[in-house]
């Protein structure tokens, strides 16, 4: 009798066919010693093979492109193609047993079966099977077991229990989309692009469970379960209808724009005096109608205002400046020059951070802050003097973010770094300049002021 271990490896059999194509260049493999791509096949599929211990894949690869992933020379190329799962027979339903109860037609998520009665036969369920999907919940509450389901799948339910992907330990090969016999149980989100199991859907066969190579997927209570996927969702459906609402909202935005840009520069120059607040509620109103026929509300433009960066102007008052070089010393991007005997010069590299307003001994720097503000359905347009840097943090919303590095290359003190496709903030570092802010492209950059 052949031993076995507790390594020993489950024989995979797959119940969805995968079509995999695939091209390895040995030029590139032969400089590779460690050949990690075969420690992370979770199949066994790769093989060194004599005399040149070339790598070269066999029959039993799932495509579950691993090995590509973890190639550090690009050696292997990969594309899968997929077949339609496997699935269960509709539930069969014995109508001798069935006693009309109901039960089945109030736990079906999909509407699938009904109570119907004739004149030849008692009153029983009936399934529709384009609409079944074959999850098996009618079966587990039906109190006379007359359904019955599972001709495929082995029946091995934990009570109570409930099968779920634990993203973070996920990897997003998609095994388990591959193996999974139930259809609509196992999705993959637009956000993550990782996979996630509808509870309603799953038929707790445990096929993904045992080829996962990450051990990501686990039971877990049914509250939990369901809290989880309910999540997942409400996130997949906002990202699809901010998707499909994207171009009609970038066009109201790009309007938008030139409408308050141009009501601040007209009631900028209305004001002399460094600090007020005007009601432009109206001119908003007025502008929104004559150039887009009133299509936009003024909810919306609330909206768009809030998500908007404050304007900063900074100024030297040449009478005042004793040319002292405080403001040089402290100016973290180095962009004020002392030009003697002129007063200091504050290059264009400035980033109103306000340091060296805060530092100027007798306060010939002046820094104003222009910017809209939507409260109680009315928006008001401020200005206000800023008295030294903004206090507060900067913030990073890691769903939205895509860690595409402009926030990074952006930040004029090197506060801001990308590690592992996750951007950080130093907050020794950070100025709070709002640079990163103003420059995120999917607005997953927040710098929350105190002020």
């Amino acid at each position: 009798m052949a031993e076995t271990t507790p390594q020993s490896k489950k024989v995979y059999k797959p119940l969805r066919e995968v079509e995999v194509e695939y091209e390895i260049d040995h030029e590139k493999c032969e400089k590779c010693q460690e050949r990690p791509c075969l420690s992370s096949c979770p199949v066994d599929a790769l093989h060194e093979v004599p005399p040149y211990d070339q790598v070269e894949i066999d029959e039993k690869c799932v495509g579950c492109v691993l090995c590509r992933e973890a190639c550090p020379y690009d050696a292997i190329k990969m594309e899968t193609t997929l077949s339609e799962p496997v699935l269960e027979n509709i539930p069969n339903i014995n109508t001798k047993l069935c006693i009309h109860c109901g039960s089945c037609v109030d736990a079906c998520r999909t509407g699938a079966i009904q109570l119907i009665s004739s004149g030849t036969e008692e009153a029983h369920s009936v399934i529709d099977e384009d609409k079944c999907v074959r999850c098996g919940f009618c079966s587990r509450v039906c109190p006379t077991e007359a359904i019955k389901y599972g001709e495929i799948l082995p029946r091995s339910v934990v009570g109570g229990k409930a099968i779920v992907v634990n993203q973070k330990d996920c990897i997003g090969c998609m095994t388990c989309t591959r193996v999974c016999p139930s259809r609509g149980a196992i999705n993959v989100g637009k956000v993550s692009k990782l996979p996630f199991i509808n509870p309603s859907y799953c038929a707790r066969c445990e096929e993904c469970m045992d080829v996962c190579p990450s051990t990501a997927i686990k039971y877990s209570s049914r509250k939990k379960a369901y809290q989880n996927y309910s999540k997942i969702k409400t996130m997949e459906i906002v990202s699809e209808l901010l998707e499909k609402d994207s171009e009609r909202l970038a066009k109201e935005a790009v309007k938008i724009d030139s409408i308050l840009e141009k009501i601040a520069r007209r009631v900028s120059y209305q004001h002399q005096e460094a600090e007020f607040t005007q009601d432009v509620t109206g001119l908003v109103e007025d502008e929104i109608k004559s150039l887009v026929d009133g299509d936009l509300e003024l909810e919306d433009v609330g909206d768009i205002i809030e998500a908007t960066s404050p304007r900063r102007e900074i100024a030297v008052l040449e009478e005042e400046c004793l040319g002292c070089g405080a403001c040089i010393n402290e100016c973290p991007v180095d962009c004020i020059e002392l030009e003697m005997p002129s007063p200091i010069h504050i290059g264009e590299g400035c980033v109103s951070c306000g340091q060296c307003v805060e530092v100027c001994p007798v306060q010939a720097i002046e820094l104003s802050e222009e910017y809209f503000q939507a409260s109680e359905g009315q928006i008001l347009f401020k200005r206000r003097r800023v008295e030294g840097p903004r206090s507060g943090e900067v913030t990073i919303d890691h769903v939205s973010c895509q860690a595409c590095g402009v926030c990074v290359n952006k930040c004029p003190v090197d506060a801001m770094s990308l590690e592992d496709d996750v951007v950080s903030v130093d907050p020794e570092k950070c100025i709070k300049c709002g640079e990163c802010e103003s420059i995120c492209p999917v607005r997953a950059v927040k710098l929350i002021t105190a002020d």
